[in-house]
């Protein structure tokens, strides 16, 4: 019966109501920040109210759609590859953050927004940070961008691990370790090699949003000389710790702190894209969304974002995952409208599959039976129907199980890592309390959460006097049961980076030993 109700909901909202008629194969520009937090812009209750006024982004929300319930993934790694990918993070192995020297990244295998675009006929570019991965297979180029320019492979603060001024208790050995293995600013074309174009010094770490934002205009100018549709992926090294902003912006926001002027940069060049989209004529034939890849960093505080929600980036709270996005398109897109349906950065593979007329694949690159994990957005962008999303995932960097569900209103927290540190409210969190802090479980049934009402997930309702909530666990065990018997049909990846994976003890590793002798003796050879 409780299979019937799901199915139903979803079945319900795949039912289009009679929609008009959009323009075909419009231009898609995604514009992401890094780490940025849920409350930082204008609209969202931030802006110059907090010393950090962010005109671009309040104007692209009054002039199109804000999402209030949008979610991205716990860290940027699963974050940027859940929303290129359209799949959640684990059937990809891109769950863990990645550093450099560990080579590989995202598989070759995987579709990716760009790849899937490419075969409706859209140009490709991608600029800024990347953070997938540093392997040839798995640069943008290789993965369906004609053209990269500026691209980052990691997270803003791996860059400093080379800077003697900044870690001058290095040894000369470490300093030389990272100096070899951090990969500088790419660029280059599909089918060739790249080419690293310079180092990121400590001369120029602050103006990479500055420089990359440049040819993001310059590209642009060449594209509306064209007739093809395009896609750009533009991705700002900014809200990312240490936040350097550019000496343009140094000391000048309201609030005078480095994460502070950093916002305000951020949302100079989010105007400046902007701008030049309007200049060139050309957009009502353009779609635009701004979104973040993951909450906002508390343990860093202050040299990070800020959230309502409880928990932060790394947890499976509403702090860990939800995101501001807002989507534009002059015409098509109610302005001043808002979406308090569930949506997220999986859904972007659909919904530009769609708007461009593009149909998903159903095998992986390499011909292997595969699944997405996206649902076309594109009802919730026109009020054209209900929505074909009803239920979100989370996932920390180890969880092939969600350790938390959401299901219309309704959240089950299974995993409460980090539930000392960052509550709204709360003092400071000490470093193991945040998103690097253990993952720990309920014992037996979860807490439960009503986020129309608790968006802050601070009241249990499970079994709760007043209005217990029990007759929810069916539902999220039967949401988490379809979901794992997808791995059965299509088995995850693995995964793609390193991670700790817990504590050897001494009988562990002898049982294993053990247990690899017997198996030998059955003709049975497993890796080392």
């Amino acid at each position: 019966m409780l299979c019937v109700f799901l199915t139903a909901l979803s079945v319900t909202g795949s039912i289009a109501q009679q929609k008009k008629q959009h323009p075909d194969k419009p231009n898609i520009i995604m514009l992401i920040s890094d780490d940025t937090g849920w409350g930082d812009l204008g609209v969202y209750g931030g802006g110059a109210g907090r010393g950090m006024p962010t005109p671009n982004l309040d104007r692209l929300a009054k002039e199109g759609m804000q999402f209030w319930s949008f979610y991205g993934q716990p860290s940027c790694t699963p974050g940027r590859a859940a929303m290129l990918t359209g799949r959640i993070p684990n059937r990809s192995g891109m769950t863990t953050v990645a550093f450099q020297g560990q080579g590989g990244g995202l598989p070759a295998a995987e579709w990716t927004l760009a790849s899937v675009l490419k075969t409706a006929g859209y140009k490709t570019y991608f600029s800024g940070k990347w953070h997938l991965g540093e392997a040839d297979y798995a640069i943008p180029t290789a993965q369906g961008f004609d053209k990269m320019q500026n691209v980052v492979l990691y997270h803003l603060n791996a860059y400093t691990y080379a800077f003697p001024s900044w870690n001058p208790d290095m040894s000369p050995e470490m300093l030389a370790f990272f100096q070899k293995v951090t990969t500088g600013i790419l660029e280059g074309e599909a089918g060739q090699k790249a080419r690293e174009v310079s180092k990121v010094t400590e001369d120029n770490i602050a103006e990479l949003d500055m420089n990359m934002t440049e040819n993001v205009l310059k590209q642009l100018d060449d594209y509306a000389k064209g007739s093809s549709p395009f896609f750009m992926c533009v991705n700002f090294a900014k809200n990312h710790q240490p936040n350097l902003p550019s000496k343009q912006f140094a000391g000048k926001s309201p609030a005078k702190s480095k994460y502070a002027d950093a916002v305000v940069e951020m949302d100079y060049n989010v105007g400046r894209v902007m701008d030049k989209i309007r200049s060139l004529g050309i957009g009502e034939k353009t779609f635009v969304i701004y979104t973040v890849d993951n909450g906002a960093w508390q343990d860093v505080h202050p040299d990070a974002g800020y959230t309502p929600f409880r928990g932060s980036k790394g947890t499976d709270r509403e702090g860990g995952s939800r995101v501001p996005a807002i989507a534009w398109w002059p015409g098509q897109i109610q302005a001043g409208s808002d979406s308090h349906d569930i949506v997220g950065g999986l859904d972007l593979m659909a919904t530009f599959a769609s708007l461009a007329g593009a149909k998903l694949p159903t095998n992986d690159r390499e011909g292997k039976p595969m699944v997405f994990d996206s649902y076309d957005m594109s009802n919730v962008l026109f009020k054209e129907g209900k929505p074909l999303r009803n239920k979100w995932f989370y996932f920390t960097e180890s969880e092939l199980s969600p350790g938390a569900v959401r299901v219309d209103r309704f959240k089950a927290v299974f995993n409460t890592r980090g539930d000392n540190g960052a509550q709204a409210g709360s003092d400071m969190p000490g470093q193991q309390l945040g998103w690097r802090g253990e993952e720990r479980y309920v014992a037996t049934v979860p807490a439960i959460y009503d986020l129309w009402q608790d968006p802050q997930e601070r009241y249990d309702l499970f079994m709760n006097g007043f209005t217990e909530k029990t007759w929810t666990l069916p539902i999220f065990n039967t949401a988490t049961r379809e979901l794992i018997e997808t791995y059965i049909k299509y088995p995850p990846r693995p995964l793609q980076g390193e991670q700790y994976s817990g504590e050897m003890e001494i009988n562990r590793f002898r049982t294993i030993q053990e247990a690899k002798k017997l198996m030998e003796q059955k003709g049975i050879q497993l890796p080392k």
